[in-house]
């Protein structure tokens, strides 16, 4: 390949049925085609995917007038093609079995069991096309106790633990769960939808069959929660909600600069000693409250009010830039 040639897509060449609607489906079928696949949206026919109508805000024109599609819907569907369908008469299931016969990946995400009572679950798809990766996204998975509930992204941070460690600590002032201000479980499930869908194509290519991948958005977000589930199951602890703070380091948060905002996060001794040095406190360094992550994280009150202050010595005149 020469300086001038520019390499396919990875994925070129790979189709894609994105019968998903909301974020979590369609955010996976979106990052296959960013990736290269051609992927065909399947709609409700004189409805459409459900975002669609989620708004304001609304797409503009060139005049800035308001269309009728939200930006929610343009966020989670690019790099895509939509056809109506609906597959609940013979006619169309039967044009759905057609296109998944010829298709390399479909992406679905109804309630467990809906699509299989149309004849076009995965055993039913998998017996037309026997190397078609079957994707099946849900909110508490394809069996067990809660399958047939619907999920949501609100609702999965409340359960999945997110919103016990999100917002400000108990006894300050709107203390309380708190959402995280982007739909995380939908970008968790989705991720590992792709990521699930991905490990099948590499199952495809040394064995010639496909896979079932099954995703549940309770278990993208429990799997996230990482330090946040290892202090508890491995050492007892819970870490709950400590607002903009870090619950294993400090000095960590938002201060007051003189231009707006600043971040101040040290993950560790060396780059404390740094920022000691920098706003000018060098002796910082040996002082017992806060010469280790432990001291300080112990005195935590005591170092982030130090660190306002020298913030706010570093705003008079003459004071320290960074």
């Amino acid at each position: 390949m020469t300086a001038t040639e520019i390499a396919p897509p990875p994925l070129s060449g790979l189709r894609v049925l994105d019968l998903t609607r909301v974020v979590a489906g369609p955010f996976a079928a979106q990052t296959l085609g960013d990736l290269g696949a051609d992927v065909i949206k399947v709609e409700r026919k004189g409805e459409g995917d459900d975002v669609r109508r989620v708004g304001p805000p609304w797409m503009k024109n060139a005049d800035g007038e308001d269309l009728e599609e939200s930006t929610y819907f343009q966020s989670v569907n690019r790099n895509k093609r939509s056809i109506a369908l609906d597959f609940s008469v013979p006619e169309g299931a039967d044009a759905l079995r057609r296109l998944a016969a010829i298709s390399d990946i479909l992406i679905e995400n109804y309630r467990p069991g809906t699509l299989s009572r149309y004849g076009l679950g995965y055993e039913d798809l998998r017996a037309v096309n026997p190397r078609l990766i079957y994707c099946a996204v849900s909110g508490f998975g394809q069996d067990g106790p809660y399958a047939e509930r619907s999920g949501y992204d609100y609702l999965i941070q409340g359960m999945g633990g997110v919103m016990s460690v999100t917002g400000p600590r108990d006894g300050e002032a709107g203390a309380g769960p708190v959402r995280v201000g982007i739909p995380l479980v939908d970008i968790f499930a989705g991720m590992n939808a792709t990521i699930g869908i991905l490990a099948a194509l590499q199952h495809r290519h040394r064995t010639g069959q496909g896979q079932l991948v099954d995703i549940s958005l309770f278990d993208s977000q429990l799997s996230s929660l990482l330090n946040t589930a290892s202090a508890w199951l491995n050492a007892g602890t819970v870490l709950g909600r400590t607002g903009n703070d870090h619950p294993s380091a400090a000095p960590y948060g938002v201060y007051e600069a003189s231009d707006g905002h600043v971040i101040i996060a040290t993950f560790n001794d060396r780059e404390f000693y740094r920022l000691a040095d920098a706003l000018g406190r060098p002796e910082w360094r040996t002082d017992s409250r806060f010469a280790t992550n432990g001291g300080r994280v112990e005195n935590r009150a005591a170092i982030k009010a130090a660190v306002g202050t020298s913030s706010a010595r570093s705003r008079e005149p003459g004071g320290w830039r960074r």
